[in-house]
């Protein structure tokens, strides 16, 4: 993990399905969906496009926290 707190908020923007919106996690929690992102050979972009599609009514946030930590207990 980089020098940052892996508590600390961050906000970030992105397109998804030709929307911008804004997602807040932690940096713990970005670290490890860049991973899988690099991990699949897809952008950041495509990767929260996929969880949001299969999210249904939870919050996009939370549907990316629980996609992360999936994705680390399967390794």
């Amino acid at each position: 993990m980089s020098g940052a707190q892996p508590t600390a908020m961050r906000k970030h923007s992105l397109v998804i399905a030709g929307h911008r919106t804004s997602v807040s996690l932690e940096d713990a929690f970005w670290e490890g969906l860049r991973a899988v992102a690099a991990a699949r050979g897809a952008p950041l972009a495509r990767l929260v496009a996929e969880i949001d599609a299969t999210r249904g009514e939870a919050n996009l946030s939370s549907a990316i926290r629980v996609f992360v930590l999936a994705c680390a207990q399967a390794r």
